[in-house]
């Protein structure tokens, strides 16, 4: 190519970071409207609404984002009058209901804001929105050349969240790094992969670092050090990474075998009725580091999920001795794992399912 744009998030993060509401958001305009979640905004709608009014801008109307971020809801929601009245969106939740949002803002070309009301995944920070079709089935992403305008994280309205969420979100995190250090090893790399891979790094160290105080702390309503750094690596860190390591739109660097496992496993209706995202691709990078032979940080990571009571077993996910087969036939189908540095087969996933299942039976 002859030259490329990459563009980057920006952020504010603290007890109360909507204070800065006008002074970052007034250059792009006076008037917003909320999209979000029922949950969501009714947790920051006070200190939105304050904050807003403070620094001069009107939110003229509260929408609902409709439960699923499907194309179907952006056209629901387009046919509101107040967006074509609004100079801004604001997106006010967790990952669907920001990022149907963010799909909406781009087809509108409204700058969008976003307000993380949870810290489940890094969706306040990217520049690509997950479509499902209205059954909550997965279609596809939907790429857009900019991440939102600025994001605000405000750590009191997060750890007064229900703290399944960045339970789950740590292990969606981690598996970032996992996957791209091991998608693309041995590659010479273009510049912005290469600080990509480089940036995930900071999607594991935090989490192993803090994330049993963070996980406490959220349990009791508290703001810390250890869950400001836990809340930075699931929103910040894991969006940088997959900002850079999604640039030339292709999947290759930015999923593996974590997430095929988890692609696996949806085929099972209980499992999204059930269990969140994160919850199952933390599963899915154990098979990850017994099929590649991390020993030691198998060892790490099995033992972090232990004690924070991350999946480490089938049952814990409810899947039976006798339907392992039908998960690996499913995994092995899976793109996820088409780039790899060697071919993963049926005897590598079957011996490391195993493996696991038999360690689990042994730690009882």
């Amino acid at each position: 190519m002859s030259h490329y744009s990459i563009f980057m998030p920006n952020y504010t993060i603290g007890e109360d970071p909507y204070q800065e509401i006008g002074r970052i958001c007034r250059p792009y305009g006076t008037t917003a409207v909320a999209i979000g979640g029922h949950k969501a905004m009714e947790a920051a709608r006070e200190a939105l609404e304050e904050a807003s009014r403070r620094g001069g801008i009107q939110i003229l109307r509260y929408l609902w984002y409709g439960g699923e971020c499907s194309y179907e809801n952006l056209e629901m929601l387009r046919s509101q009058p107040a967006l074509s009245q609004a100079q801004m969106v604001f997106a006010v939740g967790g990952g669907k209901a920001m990022d149907t949002a963010k799909a909406l803002a781009h087809i509108l070309e409204k700058p969008v804001f976003t307000f993380p009301t949870i810290a489940s995944n890094c969706a306040a920070c990217t520049s690509v929105s997950i479509m499902y079709h209205p059954d909550g089935s997965f279609y596809k992403p939907f790429f857009f050349e900019r991440p939102p305008v600025h994001a605000f994280i405000h750590l009191g309205i997060i750890a007064c969240s229900p703290e399944r969420y960045m339970w789950a979100g740590m292990g969606d995190t981690y598996a970032k790094y996992f996957e791209c250090t091991m998608s693309s090893r041995g590659e010479a790399l273009p510049h912005y992969l290469c600080l990509g891979v480089a940036v995930s790094s900071m999607c594991l160290e935090p989490i192993l670092a803090y994330g049993e105080k963070a996980l406490e702390d959220n349990r009791a309503g508290q703001i810390s050090r250890e869950l400001e750094q836990v809340v930075l690596a699931v929103v910040v860190s894991t969006g940088l990474a997959s900002i850079l390591l999604t640039q030339d739109r292709i999947i290759d660097y930015n999923t593996g075998l974590g997430h095929a496992v988890f692609y696996a496993l949806t085929s099972f209706p209980h499992i999204e009725k059930g269990h969140l995202h994160g919850e199952v691709v933390s599963y899915g990078i154990l098979i990850l580091l017994l099929v590649d032979r991390q020993e030691e940080m198998f060892e790490q990571l099995y033992g972090f999920s232990r004690r924070v009571k991350l999946p480490v077993c089938l049952a814990d996910l409810e899947i039976a001795a006798k339907e392992l087969d039908q998960v690996i036939d499913r995994t092995l189908a899976m793109k996820d794992i088409d780039h790899n540095p060697y071919k993963i087969t049926r005897e590598m996933l079957a011996d490391a399912f195993c493996t696991l299942e038999e360690r689990c039976q042994r730690d009882r």
